[in-house]
């Protein structure tokens, strides 16, 4: 019978796609199930990662379908609903009407629904990733926690709000950035894509690939692109 892999199972496939694609360390963007993902990677596998860029993560083990569920009223809990509810504050599900159904109709028509809920099903019986912020002189060579730079993004909105926030708090001071974007709900990089660009552009030029920035595009061959 398949058993469609848990969240540690998707993050341990990682290193041999890297492997494939000849890649020896990533700067990994991810959303929502994906930002767990590649925190529960680069937990595993530091060596590899240079940088993360993480939007709505929750390295917590409660899954938001149940979260969803609760909050939802007047809608009918289906799992469209349920992702919906995932991305958009509750503000945006009732005012954004156009946007809203724009991304509805892509949840319902353009995705397979069976492997949908398999994702929800792994993403909701996820475990709690453990990790701890480091105490300067007690244990920060033992403390379970991510050794990379990251930038943690979610909109003032989100309902992933209060779940970025507790994992900034989990975190290194000295390497992690927390951005809260105004008026943005639960999709930053949909809303407001120029000041999401600019956020990563600085947080990548902290990382030392500011000489390799360039706004023209015959430049783009840079070593960020190589490095990475």
């Amino acid at each position: 019978m398949y058993q469609y892999p848990t969240m540690d199972e998707l993050a341990e496939m990682l290193p041999s796609v890297l492997t494939q694609l000849k890649v020896n360390s990533v700067i990994g963007i991810g959303v929502g199930a994906g930002a767990y993902i590649l925190t529960c990677f680069a937990l595993n596998q530091p060596s590899l990662v240079e940088g993360l860029v993480l939007i709505n993560v929750d390295p917590c083990a409660e899954g938001w379908i149940d979260w969803a569920a609760s909050k939802l009223t007047g809608w009918t809990s289906n799992l469209v609903d349920i992702v919906m509810a995932h991305h958009f504050s509750t503000e945006e599900l009732t005012d954004n009407q156009e946007l809203i159904q724009t991304y509805r109709l892509h949840i319902a028509q353009d995705i397979n629904q069976d492997n949908l809920a398999l994702f929800c099903g792994s993403y909701n019986a996820r475990q709690d990733l453990g990790i701890e912020r480091p105490v300067v002189g007690l244990n920060e060579n033992t403390v379970k926690t991510l050794t990379c730079p990251s930038l943690l993004v979610v909109g003032d909105t989100s309902p992933a709000v209060e779940a970025v926030v507790e994992c900034n708090s989990r975190l290194n001071p000295t390497k992690t950035t927390l951005l809260k974007m105004a008026d943005c709900g639960g999709l930053p990089q949909v809303v407001q894509p120029g000041k999401l660009a600019e956020a990563f552009k600085y947080f990548v030029q902290g990382m030392g690939y500011s000489e390799n920035l360039r706004h023209d595009r015959s430049r783009t061959k840079s070593g960020f692109s190589r490095g990475s």
